[in-house]
Parts: structure tokens; sequence; C-alpha cells
């Protein structure tokens, strides 16, 4: 298998852009190095790179590569509690980060219950 290609410049402006947008201000992106296992049935874990955001109520966000055009999230509100938004992949890097932080909003609202509710 190809490895996946690391996130380019366009990714990150567009990473930076949006949540400019949502934020309605400058929003500090880090890029992380990161393992994710892309099918249940693997073994083994591949590397990937993700981009990693704290939000103003605290949760951290995360958005992981997973292809060529294809990322996957996760979001932690609190230290033992990991969340996604329920769409293993998602083509659209701007919908996948919107898609998060909405899930996450309506999580802490009691809108969405988390992993085993």
């Amino acid at each position: 298998m190809d490895p996946i290609p690391d996130i380019d410049d366009t990714e990150f402006w567009v990473m930076g852009t949006t949540l400019r947008e949502r934020y309605a201000r400058e929003v500090e992106l880090h890029l992380a190095d990161a393992e994710v296992r892309l099918h249940p049935s693997d073994r083994e874990l591949t590397p990937c790179q993700a981009i990693v955001w704290q939000a103003d109520d605290g949760c951290h966000f995360a958005l992981f590569k997973s292809g060529d055009r294809s990322y996957r999230c996760q979001f932690f509100c609190k230290r033992y509690q990991q969340m996604g938004t329920g769409t293993a992949e998602l083509d659209n890097l701007a919908v996948a980060l919107l898609q998060a932080q909405a899930d996450s909003v309506a999580q802490q609202r009691g809108d969405l219950f988390g992993p085993g509710h």
C-alpha cells in the first residue's frame, strides 16, 4: 500500500480559513504525526499526519489525513471521552472539521450521546 500523503499547504490553508470563519478569529493549528487503523481488521497502524486545535470551550480536535482527499475527525471534550463524527471517512476537509465541531457542541448540550449510549 502506498503511504498516505502529508497534509499540504492548500489543505492547511483550507483548515485555517474555515476555522477563522467559524470562530471569527485566528485559530492556532498544529501539525502532528499520528497512526491510524485504516480498517477495523488491520493489525498494523498506518502513519499519517493530523491537524489539531483547541476550541474556545476547551475541546481538542484532531483531523487525520487517512488518504488522498480522505479525512477522519475525533474530538476530546474531557480527558476520558473520545468522540467522532459518526462517519468513518469524509472527502471534504471543510465539511469534516465543521461536522466534528457541530457534533461536539451537540454532545455538550446533550443532543448527541457519546459512545455506549
